[in-house]
């Protein structure tokens, strides 16, 4: 199942894609998609219904974030050997644990928006899980259980913050519009094995990532349990997990994103998203 939220910033509607691609309106069935539709309950009620005789939506709406209510958007950084490895940063023995501001979410199409001084924004094809169940030192075993769904995420990084300015990974990570989500949520029965995805970014029109969740150095299973020990994991909360190497920081020289930059990326199953970056605005 695909769920979504769309329209105006502020304003979305819930609704599902359909097996035909087309957009479909739940905001009859309920409110929003955030931490109350996304137990394993809410989402079989949903899983029932007919999609094709819920209303059709016209046209193409701006997709938000395809869900809402999130407390926790939590990153681990250098979770591909790979990408480690151009980062010039030896492999981790353990998770690598940082914050992103829940306030840098957006929908999966908005502009990103260059921060105030920046010099060094960069771009991070993520594959994105989305908690549905309460976890609290669970283990790797049950770990996915504990899993409303996925998503695609660019985890837009400015490394000059990040890395120079001394500190934590988290100024560098959260500025607005760092955390495009979506286009959709989908649940995790539609993702049988989330090891096996492909994924890729490409910026104006080069294909510059071009990976797969197969390489992690820590599966999804073992950071939801790891994570967990360090926090209680509520519905809604985000892991963005990694990215596979082809970042701007590695490239010699490095390359970084400007203004009027396009950004495309995807992972198998979970949908495309598509960014133009903008200058800073107040």
């Amino acid at each position: 199942m695909k769920l979504v939220r769309y329209g105006n910033p502020g304003k979305e509607k819930p609704g599902l894609i359909d097996a035909n691609g087309k957009l479909r309106d739940l905001s009859a069935v309920i409110t929003d998609i955030g931490p109350d539709q996304l137990s394993d309950t809410a989402l079989a009620k949903l899983r029932k219904l007919k999609a094709d005789k819920l209303p059709l939506v016209r046209g193409s709406p701006r997709l938000g974030s395809p869900i809402t209510g999130t407390r926790k958007f939590i990153a681990i950084g250098l979770n591909y050997a790979d990408h480690a490895a151009e980062s010039g940063l030896p492999i981790p023995a353990e998770p690598v644990v940082f914050m992103k501001a829940t306030s840098c979410i957006q929908g999966p199409n908005d502009p990103v928006m260059l921060p105030k001084g920046s010099v060094k924004t960069d771009w991070e094809i993520e594959l994105g899980v989305v908690i549905g169940t309460r976890a609290r030192y669970v283990s790797q075993k049950e770990a996915l259980n504990h899993v409303a769904g996925y998503c695609t995420i660019n985890d837009v990084s400015e490394r000059e913050f990040q890395i120079e300015r001394g500190g934590t990974w988290d100024k560098g990570k959260g500025c607005d519009t760092f955390g495009p989500l979506g286009p959709w949520l989908v649940t995790r029965d539609d993702v049988p094995n989330p090891q096996k995805l492909g994924m890729w970014l490409e910026v104006n029109g080069k294909r510059v990532q071009n990976g797969s969740t197969r390489t992690m150095i820590f599966s999804v299973a073992k950071l939801i349990s790891y994570v967990s020990q360090f926090m209680t994991l509520e519905p809604g909360d985000v892991i963005t997990t990694g990215t596979p190497p082809g970042v701007g920081m590695g490239m010699k020289p490095p390359v970084y994103l400007k203004k009027g930059d396009q950004i495309a990326l995807g992972i198998d199953g979970l949908g495309e998203q598509r960014q133009v970056v903008v200058p800073f605005k107040l």
